[in-house]
């Protein structure tokens, strides 16, 4: 992709999390909402470090398909390959899927309701701001058989 197909070099998917991550942590300490306690907050508990067990797996193993496959980790990189296996097949953005399920995770752990709401603020930002530009160019770049793929590999889960 040449620099004027793209139109900023910003990586926006870290940053929006990073900013999300930072905004759960004013918000939690500034503006606490109640959590669930006794039992079932333990529960959720276990369940946040399942999913931090899992986002590991999904983060890893997506990096590793990548990497496999020689194309870009960079958001705003030049895609070379169309990756559509691995967890490229379940979903279509697995690293996007990990960040905020980190975040869902983390906010069950923590016991800290901002992570999770601003999981789904970060996640329907990414789309708006880097995945629905990426599938263009994407479309563009790989054609039928990107259209292919997309038809048949929800955006998300």
């Amino acid at each position: 992709m040449t620099a004027a197909a793209r139109s900023t070099g910003i990586p926006w998917p870290p940053l929006i999390y990073m900013a999300a991550i930072a905004g759960a942590v004013a918000l939690g300490l500034t503006v606490p909402l109640p959590w669930i306690a006794g039992p079932l907050g333990d529960i959720l508990f276990a369940v946040g470090w399942l999913v931090i067990v899992a986002v590991v797996a999904l983060w890893v193993t997506s990096v590793r398909t990548m990497t496999r496959a020689k194309t870009t980790l960079n958001p705003t990189g030049d895609p070379t390959h169309l990756v559509t296996s691995g967890p490229f097949a379940v979903t279509r953005n697995p690293l996007y899927l990990a960040n905020t399920l980190l975040m869902i995770g983390v906010g069950l752990i923590s016991g800290i309701l901002w992570f999770i709401l601003l999981a789904f603020v970060a996640a329907f930002a990414t789309q708006k701001v880097s995945i629905e530009f990426e599938e263009k160019v994407l479309s563009t770049k790989f054609g039928k058989k990107y259209k292919d793929y997309a038809k048949k590999v929800r955006r998300w889960i």
